[in-house]
Order: structure tokens, then sequence, then C-alpha cells
């Protein structure tokens, strides 16, 4: 009312997602300190588009230190779980080979436009990479424990004797541990996949445009890194690789704390007799819980 405000609207002549309107508020800004400088107002640029941008501007910048920390914890704890220096390494560079391929055919298909099979193409929604990222990631990893706790298992356990007695027939300890591990593995990782991708399909009947995109990137995600990384690429790579897929420096190995994520020193307790399950008691034993536990439940 006292005129000490004024708004100027600026309208770009390319639309929001065109270098040169991303251009246009840098500029904008960058003038912004010198006038205000000059002149002793107090300046803010505003509207949807700058608003987005900056929202772009500071999931960019976190990025690098998001996918850091998801991927370096991540790493730690396959090694201390599989004690391996390669399957941490290929559980990770997997992962960004499959979300890139989940990026590029989001991008494709929903910005580009490809094949015209999107009715209205446009610019994707800043925060979905991190979401993507954080969804997917968490997924990979579940399947990558799913098959290489199998194949640990076997390498530990049985792959050795195999090859010994002739069991493995023309593999060797690390190829059989692979092939065998894979065979208890796979179905689960399998039937995992296809429902999550079911599930994210079904986003795209969705009528909120983000939503629709969400479903499809997820859907994408998951079907590459389930079945083309998973499934296809670590496998292949532990057989190249040979018995260095499960090499571990003696002195990161003392470093690292272990982790019984099998139950293996459960099963070793008990079958030395350390431990005992109500099985194990005494008749007389299990007679007097039983009685006392009638008693209670009458009082």
């Amino acid at each position: 009312e006292d005129g000490s405000t004024a708004q100027i609207l600026v309208t770009p002549t390319t639309g929001p997602i065109d270098e040169k309107t991303v251009q246009l508020i840098g500029q904008l800004r960058g003038e912004q300190s010198r006038i205000e400088a000059e002149t002793g107002v107090d300046m803010g640029i505003t509207g949807f588009t700058p608003i987005q941008q900056d929202v772009t501007d500071r999931l960019e910048g976190a990025m690098p230190v998001y996918l850091g920390l998801v991927v370096g914890l991540a790493l730690v704890l396959l090694l201390m779980v599989f004690r391996s220096l390669m399957v941490p390494l290929v559980a990770a560079t997997g992962f960004l080979l499959s979300i890139g391929a989940a990026f590029g055919v989001t991008v494709l298909f929903w910005q580009e436009g490809l094949w015209g099979l999107i009715d209205s193409p446009g610019p994707l929604i800043s925060f979905m990479p991190i979401f993507l990222i954080g969804v997917t990631f968490g997924l990979a990893m579940d399947y990558e424990v799913f098959i290489l706790s199998r194949m640990r298992e076997r390498w530990t356990k049985h792959s050795h004797r195999a090859v010994a007695d002739g069991s493995a027939g023309k593999f060797n300890a690390v190829e059989d541990s692979v092939v065998r591990g894979f065979g208890m593995g796979a179905r689960v990782v399998t039937a995992a996949a296809l429902i999550m991708i079911a599930v994210f399909a079904s986003f795209i009947a969705q009528p909120l445009p983000f939503i629709k995109v969400f479903g499809f990137a997820l859907g994408a995600g998951v079907l590459f890194d389930a079945f083309f990384i998973r499934m296809t690429l670590v496998p292949a790579l532990m057989f190249i690789t040979g018995r260095a897929t499960w090499y571990m420096p003696r002195w990161l190995d003392k470093v690292l704390p272990t982790f019984d994520v099998e139950g293996e020193k459960l099963e070793e307790a008990y079958a030395s007799g350390a431990i005992e399950t109500m099985d194990d008691e005494p008749a007389k034993e299990r007679k007097f819980r039983k009685t006392r536990r009638s008693r209670q439940a009458t009082q």
C-alpha cells in the first residue's frame, strides 16, 4: 500500500528445461547482489521454474555424497559378510550399471518421447534420482545377498570336497560353488523380482504423471539389476576370475569384524552340546516346566 514493494514478471522465450532458461536464472541471480548493493533494496527471484532449479541444484550437489555414503556402507558390509574383495566391488559396479540403464530408458521414454509411446513427454521430477537410487539399491543388495550367500555357503562347506570326490564333475571349486549356489538362490530372486516389477508396473496405470514415471523407473531398475546384473553378470565374472573371487588379504580379514549371518556358530555350539534345546531337557525337567506353566495358567 505504501509503494515500497514491486514485482517484475520475467517470461523466458525458452522452455523450463532448456539450457538457455537455466542460464537466464543464473544470470539474474548473478546480478542480484550487485543490484541490492547499488539500490539498497531486498531482492528475491521466485516462481515455479526458479524454485525447481533451486531444488535440482541442491539435490545435484548432494548426489555424490549420498551415492558415496550408500555405496560405501554397502561395500563395507559386504566385505564383512562375504570376506571377499571382488564380491563387493562387482556388487557396487553392477548397481551403477543397472541404475544407469534405468535412468537412460526413463529419460528416453518419459522426457524425450521415444517412439511416441508417451502422449505428453516432459521434464522429470528432480528428486526422482535420489528416490530411485535408494529403493533400487536396497532391492539390489537383497538380491545380491540371496544369491551370494548360497554360493559362499557352497564354497566354504561343500565345493572342495565335491571336487576331491569327483561329484563336482568338470567344475573346479569356484565353478561348483557358482553353479550350485546359483541354483539354490536364483528361484528366490526371480520370484521376488517378478513380484516387485509387477507392483511397480501397476503404478503406470495411476493418473498422476510423477507416479507413472516412478513406477516405470523402479520397474526398469529391478528388471535390469535382477536379471542382467545379479543373475547374469555376477556369475559370469565369478567364473572368469576364478579363485580371485573369494580372495581376502589376511590383514584385512583380521581387521574386519565377523558376522555370523548364517548361524554357523550356533549350529556348531548345538552340535558340540554347548547349548541345548527344550527337546534335550530330561523328561523330569520338562514335566516340571509343564506343571508350573499349567499352575500359572490356572491362577
